[in-house]
């Protein structure tokens, strides 16, 4: 059962003792993302993280990559669009080196600008590979697309153009406008002793004072229904069909989370099984739920061949078509129910899953659901509940649609959905 404290400072820290495990995950989560960038600044979250990784006023980036080396521990970041993570996963005997580093690289980290001309060239690299990875790709693309009038299209990586243009100035600065302590949750799980862990934190979070309050987002993100095409000259055609689909704290989340496991959430799901089982059109299809706090988005996915776009597409409006007149039936209500359960309790054997679901329940929505909870909202799911997210999400005006490969510029895509 997890726990919720204040620290001294007013860092929220959440912690779940788990005494048979001899593990411990630290996370440290931020409420800064793209969501919280301009259009001139786009990616500056994303290369923050990069750098807090770069050496401290006491480690070098050698020296902190040996810290968690050196005790057989693990060592990462991510970046998102509505968050940051910072984390760490070690024995439950070096819970406090993972502290130690883990703070240093938070408040001390030297923004070296030899450093930052260096990370410029690794982030243009890592910008350069999602363009050559077509699926990701067409995933940012659809992204860009739907979220096309808000801060949420915006890529996580940034662009070109921007990332060169970031410096020392212009990171510190970011760092004071959004780390902030409202912005900053303190996530633990695995085995600890839970006052030497609160001792350690008050330790090494008391000089942190900075109370600035984040500018909000300003305007709510708004679903845009249209198509985009990239050329590119490749063996395959990547598919994403977007849909609008349940924020975080939405009363749909769970009847689409149940109805997704049946359309294409799994291998025995009936986009999987018609398109690549039966029809033998496509190796990867499938499709899946993002959630994010004011909207959430459904994408389906199919890597073809060019020349089965048009039929490949009939077969996803066909299952569309069916779903939207039958619904679900009483077996696979009841089927992914049960699968989508068995999922999250064998999450809950991971410290690192744990960390992470408490960490940003309690970052992005203020609330934290126990297990027995989680369960029960799963359970009280009807099939009038799936029946009424599939009227509001499989919606041809609602949609939008990016395709990257060998695809005729001028073909007029939205024609092609029909449900």
């Amino acid at each position: 059962m997890f726990k919720k404290y204040t620290l001294s400072n007013g860092v929220r820290l959440v912690a779940e003792k788990i005494p048979y495990v001899k593990s411990v995950t630290l996370g440290f989560w931020i409420e800064a993302g793209s969501i919280h960038e301009e259009t001139n600044n786009n990616g500056i979250t994303h290369f923050v993280e990069h750098m807090l990784f770069k050496g401290t006023d006491k480690r070098s980036a050698r020296e902190i990559a040996e810290s968690f080396d050196s005790i057989g521990g693990q060592l990462n970041a991510f970046t998102s669009k509505e968050c940051t993570c910072f984390y760490a996963k070690v024995l439950d005997t070096h819970l406090s080196i993972a502290i130690d580093v883990l703070t240093d690289m938070l408040f001390y980290s030297s923004f070296n600008p030899g450093e930052i001309e260096k990370e410029k060239s690794v982030v243009l690299e890592e910008i350069n590979m999602y363009e050559d990875s077509p699926e990701d790709l067409a995933h940012e693309l659809l992204s860009k697309t739907v979220f096309k009038h808000h801060k949420l299209g915006m890529p996580v990586l940034g662009t070109g153009e921007t990332v060169t243009s970031f410096d020392r100035r212009k990171l510190v600065s970011f760092i004071e406008e959004h780390y902030s302590i409202e912005n900053i949750v303190v996530s633990v799980a695995g085995n600890f002793d839970e006052d030497q862990l609160i001792e350690q934190l008050e330790e090494k979070f008391n000089h942190f004072t900075n109370r600035k309050s984040t500018r909000k987002v300003e305007n709510n993100p708004s679903f845009n229904a249209e198509g985009i095409t990239r050329y590119k000259d490749i063996e395959q055609l990547h598919i994403c069909l977007g849909l609008e689909g349940a924020s975080l704290t939405s009363r749909d989340l769970y009847p689409l989370l149940i109805m997704n496991n049946i359309f294409g959430g799994s291998m025995s799901s009936r986009l999987f099984q018609n398109i690549r089982e039966d029809k033998g059109l496509a190796y990867s299809v499938f499709s899946y739920p993002s959630s994010y706090k004011e909207i959430g988005l459904l994408t389906v996915y199919a890597g073809i061949n060019p020349s089965q776009l048009d039929e490949v597409l009939k077969l996803i409006n066909y299952e569309i078509r069916n779903l939207k007149k039958d619904g679900l039936t009483k077996d696979e209500l009841h089927k992914s129910k049960e699968q989508l359960k068995g999922s999250y309790m064998l999450g809950l054997e991971s410290t690192s899953s744990r960390m992470s679901a408490i960490g940003k329940s309690e970052l992005l929505i203020n609330r934290i659901y126990s297990p027995k909870e989680i369960l029960e909202k799963i359970d009280q799911v009807t099939l009038s509940d799936v029946r009424e997210v599939i009227d509001k999400v499989f919606v041809v005006e609602k949609s939008a649609l990016a395709v990257v490969g060998k695809v005729e510029q001028d073909k007029d895509l939205m024609s092609l959905l029909d449900y």
